[in-house]
C-alpha cells in the first residue's frame, strides 16, 4: 500500500508539471546581419524591382516615383502611364527612412549616414558620396558600437518558449537581437511632364523629415534641425544642427524661405531666409497628437491624429491663419477620422483619412471647407497630389487616383502590397 500510495503521488506531481509546462508562447525577434560600410556601399545598385511590404516615404521626380521601403531601400515606379504603373527597379540602401531628391541626385539616410545617389539613370545608379555620422539618432541603442559597419538587413526568427522559462527568453538573444513581436503577434517596434517641380526639386509626401530649399537640405529628427548645403549637389557637406528643445519633432514642409515643422504638440515656422542659420518665428500649439503640416501663401493646414503612439484624442484638421508669421492664428477646427498625410491642388485640399480612404476637400474658403469627394476601399497614410493626380500611399497598396474632376474622382491604378509572412 505504501508503494502504490507514493507511486499515485509522482503520477499527479508529473501531471501537474507537464500541465504547467504544456503552455507555449511565441515569439518574434530580430537579429542583424552586419557589413562594412564599403560592402553596404558596394551593394547599393539599381537592381531588379521587389515587391513593396512597408512602403515609407514618398518622392516625385519627373514621370517617376521613389518609394521608400522601410529600413531596406528605395522602389523605382515609372508612373507616365498611372492607370499602369510599372515597378521597374530597387536600390538597396539598408537602414534608409527617409529620402528627397534634387536634379539628378537622390539623398538618403542609411542609419547614420547620408549617401549621395546620382539617379541620372535610374535603372544604372551610382553611388557619389557618403557622409559618415550626420544622423547619430539612426544609432540602434543595444547594438553593436562598431562604427565601421552597418545592419544590412535584420534576419526573422520565430521560436516557442515554454511559458515555465519565459522569463529567460533574453538568455535566447544575443545583445545583438531585438524582439519585434509578441506572443500576441502585434509589431513592436509622400502626364510625364507635369511631374516636373521647380529647381528640379522632388515632390515630397507631407510625411517627410527631409526638405530641399535652393540650394539647401533641412532634415528633422526627434530634437534637432540639421543643415546641409549643396551648393555641390553630388558631395553635399553638413552645416549645422539647430537643437528644437520641445522635441517630439514628426515631419517638415519647405514653402519658399520658410519651414513649417510639425511635432506632437504643435507647428512650429522657421525663418530660412539665412539658409545655414534658420530662426524660429513662432510656434502654434495645439493638444498631442501626429502632426503633419503644408502651407501656402496664406494658410497652414494641420491634421491631428489622436489614439496611436503620438497619443492623444484629437482626430482633425485645423486650419491656420499665418498671415502674421509671427503670430499664427487658428481659424477653424474640422472633425476627421484618423487623418494623417495631406496635399493641396489650387482649392482643392486631399487629406488622407485612415479607413475612411482619401478625401478631397474644397478649401476655396478657409473658415468653410466642405468636403467634394470621398474616395473609400482602403487606409490611407500619404498623399502627392499632382494637377489631376492622387499618389496615394495606403495599407494595402499605392493607389494611383484620377481627381479632375473632383466630384468624380476615382482609383485609376494601383500596385499591391506583399502580406508579411
Amino acid at each position: 500500500m505504501r508503494r502504490s500510495f507514493f507511486a499515485i503521488i509522482s503520477i499527479q506531481l508529473l501531471f501537474s508539471a507537464c500541465m504547467k509546462d504544456s503552455v507555449i508562447e511565441q515569439f518574434t525577434f530580430y537579429r542583424p546581419v552586419y557589413r562594412t560600410r564599403d560592402e553596404v556601399k558596394e551593394g547599393i545598385k539599381s537592381d531588379s524591382p521587389q515587391a513593396i511590404e512597408q512602403p515609407g516615404k514618398i518622392v516625385v521626380k519627373d514621370h517617376y516615383l521613389f518609394l521608400n521601403e522601410v529600413d531596406k531601400g528605395v522602389h523605382i515606379i515609372d508612373i507616365a502611364d498611372p492607370a499602369k504603373p510599372n515597378n521597374i527597379a530597387f536600390i538597396a540602401i539598408p537602414g534608409c527612412v527617409d529620402l528627397a531628391i534634387k536634379g539628378a541626385y537622390l539623398y538618403a539616410d542609411c542609419y547614420t549616414d547620408l549617401v549621395t545617389i546620382d539617379i541620372s539613370q535610374p535603372l544604372n545608379i551610382t553611388v557619389r558620396q557618403f557622409l559618415n555620422g550626420v544622423f547619430p539618432h539612426r544609432y540602434y541603442q543595444g547594438f553593436s558600437a562598431d562604427t565601421s559597419k552597418v545592419i544590412k538587413e535584420w534576419i526573422r526568427v520565430d521560436t516557442s518558449v515554454n511559458k515555465r522559462f519565459s522569463g529567460t527568453l533574453t538568455h535566447l538573444l544575443n545583445k545583438d537581437s531585438r524582439v519585434f513581436l509578441s506572443s500576441t503577434g502585434m509589431a513592436g517596434s509622400q502626364a510625364a511632364g507635369a511631374f516636373v517641380s521647380s529647381a528640379g526639386i522632388g515632390i515630397a509626401g507631407s510625411l517627410a523629415r527631409f526638405a530641399l530649399l535652393d540650394s539647401r537640405m533641412y532634415t528633422v529628427s526627434y530634437n534637432d534641425l540639421k543643415v546641409f548645403n549643396l551648393t555641390l549637389p553630388a558631395s553635399p557637406s553638413f552645416v549645422s544642427s539647430v537643437p528644437l528643445q520641445q522635441g517630439n519633432i514628426e515631419t517638415i514642409f519647405p514653402y519658399k524661405n520658410k519651414l513649417f515643422i510639425g511635432s506632437q504638440s504643435g507647428m512650429f515656422i522657421f525663418d530660412a531666409s539665412l539658409p545655414d542659420n534658420p530662426q524660429k518665428y513662432s510656434q502654434f500649439t495645439h493638444a498631442r497628437s501626429c502632426d503633419p503640416v503644408i502651407a501656402d501663401d496664406k494658410y497652414a493646414y494641420v491634421t491631428l491624429s489622436g489614439g496611436s503612439a503620438c497619443g492623444g484624442f484629437s482626430n482633425q484638421l485645423d486650419v491656420i491663419d499665418i498671415a502674421n508669421l509671427s503670430s499664427p492664428v487658428l481659424v477653424k477646427s474640422f472633425n476627421l477620422t484618423s487623418p494623417k498625410g495631406l496635399s493641396k491642388d489650387g482649392n482643392l485640399l486631399l487629406v488622407c483619412d485612415g479607413k475612411s480612404g482619401l478625401k478631397i476637400l474644397d478649401a476655396a474658403v478657409a473658415s468653410q471647407i466642405w468636403l467634394i469627394k470621398q474616395v473609400v476601399g482602403f487606409e490611407a497614410n500619404d498623399v502627392i497630389a499632382l494637377q489631376g493626380l492622387a499618389i496615394t500611399v495606403a495599407k494595402d497598396g499605392l493607389y494611383f487616383i484620377d481627381y479632375s474632376n473632383a466630384g468624380n474622382a476615382a482609383v485609376i491604378g494601383k500596385i499591391q502590397i506583399a502580406q508579411n509572412k
